[in-house]
């Protein structure tokens, strides 16, 4: 019996969706080819969960409309054929019915499983399966030439799918992924554990990641909060199968909220469904920008409207209207510099870089997500960094910290002041940033961030007349 009863994919209903996709593979060529020469390739694309601004464009974008589907779950084999642009809430969807979910999900339902493998994806299962393009088996990218081609580890074009992990579409998109799966319980038990000192903090959660038990019970998840310096909490997480009262927070309670406690350790269960989307019903904690946690307004808010994807679209009408600025301006106020940031430092450093951001930026919580690279812990890579334009180091643990608000600018401030300081703090700390938001780096030492002569040598053998953007016009000079 599955984890939902019983689920099977019988070969009609695999051949169908096979069919569906290639016809969505066929529609996206035809895109391709209707977009004029000197053009440049783009997604014709909706919705996005990048924070980065773009220049308009007239010229028509690529049609992935459908390239939006699981094509196929393998539950004895543990994989799934995934069209690229199918979002993790309907991945997960179809593969909680076997017991199975992807190695990582990330916290946001409309997340596509192509982005998180072209960008950064990062959730509480990091710390054991790294990162999302590390589950990755195989892929069909459609490459800035318009030729669709099939990408190994170890293939003919091994050098692209080592590669294309942070190239944010700048070297093609997927079009069809095949990833591992693994097992999951029906229920996860959480311990949330409250900590007075960042230090200790630090030092445990180092520990936990190594050994994955925390006072004789095991770690399958791990994130944490931080509240403030003498206020912050680390989420651990366990499968189980055991019968019992589980908590919702889809409605009223906010979950956030729920990991508060004066001292010690506080239990709380969630079904494996809920686990996996604990932090899109509020947006972390960004829904409090909308007055969505206020408790008068929470319970007129529909509560379809509660998700992720509903306060993006009240973001991209503050984006094109201004709203924010014109409601500080009314009061007197500057404009606020948008801080939406997630970053990698190495553990020996959390408590370096939180207690530097808490003192100089004004946003609170943070959020916190330990990380290991998956596929290079085997001595068999020699310590070799196989990501090549987001190059961790092997056997070392990494956390992520992750901030989503805004600042006041001040008056004679460059812009992005606030990003540029977070910037020189991350690499002074031996760290990387994600680059899904503002970034402000120059050229030089984005290259010696982000791949260099390695990203030079995959854009000129997969993008010869350069139809794609580079990543520094994309991510830094927002073209």
């Amino acid at each position: 019996m599955s984890l939902l009863g019983r689920a099977g994919h019988e070969p009609a209903a695999r051949e169908s969706g096979y069919a569906a996709h290639r016809a969505g593979v066929e529609r996206l060529l035809e895109s391709y080819r209707a977009i004029p020469p000197g053009a440049v390739v783009r997604l014709a694309k909706k919705t996005s969960n990048l924070f980065r601004a773009r220049a308009a464009t007239t010229a028509p974008g690529l049609d992935v409309s459908g390239l939006g589907q699981v094509i196929a779950v393998d539950p004895q084999a543990r994989t799934a054929d995934v069209a690229g642009m199918t979002t993790y809430e309907d991945l997960v969807a179809a593969t909680l019915p076997y017991g199975l979910a992807p190695l990582v999900v990330p916290q946001l339902k409309t997340i596509t499983l192509g982005g998180a493998v072209t960008g950064l994806g990062i959730e509480s299962t990091s710390f054991r399966n790294g990162l999302p393009h590390e589950s990755v088996l195989e892929m069909d990218i459609l490459t800035g030439s318009g030729e669709i081609i099939t990408a190994t580890p170890d293939g003919e074009h091994a050098d692209l799918f080592h590669g294309f992990p942070n190239s944010y579409g700048t070297l093609g998109y997927s079009v069809r992924l095949k990833i591992e799966l693994e097992p999951v319980l029906p229920f996860v038990e959480l311990r949330h554990v409250r900590f007075h000192d960042l230090r200790e903090l630090e030092a445990e959660l180092d520990r936990i990641v190594v050994e994955r038990r925390y006072d004789s019970e095991d770690v399958d998840y791990i994130d944490g909060v931080v509240f403030s310096a003498g206020e912050s909490y680390l989420t651990l997480g366990r499968k189980t199968d055991e019968p019992g009262p589980v908590s919702d927070y889809t409605g009223m309670d906010i979950f956030y909220r729920s990991l508060q406690h004066a001292d010690g350790v506080k239990r709380d269960r969630l079904t494996i469904h809920d686990y996996l989307w604990r932090w899109d019903t509020d947006w972390f904690w960004c829904s409090r920008a909308f007055g969505a946690q206020n408790p008068k307004i929470r319970k007129l808010w529909p509560k379809s409207h509660r998700r992720s994807s509903f306060y993006w679209k009240l973001v991209a009408l503050d984006r094109k209207y201004h709203i924010d600025d014109r409601r500080q301006a009314r009061k007197g106020k500057p404009p606020q510099e948008r801080v939406v940031q997630d970053i990698e430092v190495p553990v020996q450093h959390t408590a370096d870089f939180v207690e530097w951001f808490l003192r100089e930026i004004p946003i609170e919580p943070i959020w916190l997500c330990p990380l290991r690279l998956r596929a290079t812990d085997d001595a068999s890579t020699d310590g070799a960094r196989p990501w090549p334009l987001y190059p961790l180091e092997p056997q070392r643990t990494y956390v992520n910290v992750g901030f989503w608000s805004a600042v006041p600018t001040e008056r004679g401030q460059p812009e992005g002041a606030a990003n540029r300081a977070i910037e020189k703090i991350v690499s002074a700390f031996d760290g990387h940033k994600s680059l899904y938001s503002d970034s402000y780096y120059d050229e030089a030492e984005f290259a010696e961030l982000y791949g260099g002569d390695t990203y030079s040598e995959l854009k000129t053998r997969y993008d010869p007349d350069q139809r794609l953007l580079n990543l520094y016009s994309k991510a830094v000079q927002r073209k």
